[in-house]
């Protein structure tokens, strides 16, 4: 199940997305992973999160991502909830990317039941319409 935090900065979607990464930590009999740009939130993640830097590994475009998220579910039968911060930023703010990033790993992600969330910095006005129906 997709949901997606859009917001200009500062409109407290990265504070929502701490919360929800720490409370599945808290109820799953699995993995949580959260990916994010940078190490900001290293000391807000509980430590049994895999906390992942998207920057360690030269990911820049919706496809690149798409093939990380791929590679994390091929190794990782356990995950049960995945968080993106920034994923439009790591899209490199490519709106049309991010939406076709949406469309193509959403399917993948439902059918091995892994709650997927990601927080994107844009209006919620200029989300695609395709993807509205996912914001929270």
């Amino acid at each position: 199940m997709l949901k997606i935090f859009a917001g200009l900065k500062g409109s407290g979607k990265t504070k929502n997305l701490v919360e929800m990464v720490n409370q599945a930590q808290k109820v799953t009999k699995g993995n949580v992973v959260c990916i994010e740009s940078g190490t900001k939130l290293i000391h807000e993640i509980n430590s049994q999160t895999r906390l992942i830097n998207i920057d360690t590994y030269s990911i820049n475009d919706w496809e690149r991502l798409y093939g990380f998220i791929c590679g994390i579910l091929a190794s990782d039968y356990d995950l049960t909830d995945l968080f993106i911060d920034s994923a439009l930023k790591i899209c490199k703010n490519d709106v049309e990317g991010f939406e076709k990033f949406a469309q193509k790993i959403t399917p993948l992600l439902d059918s091995q039941s892994i709650n997927f969330t990601m927080t994107a910095s844009i209006e919620v006005e200029k989300i695609p319409e395709s993807l509205k129906p996912y914001l929270a």
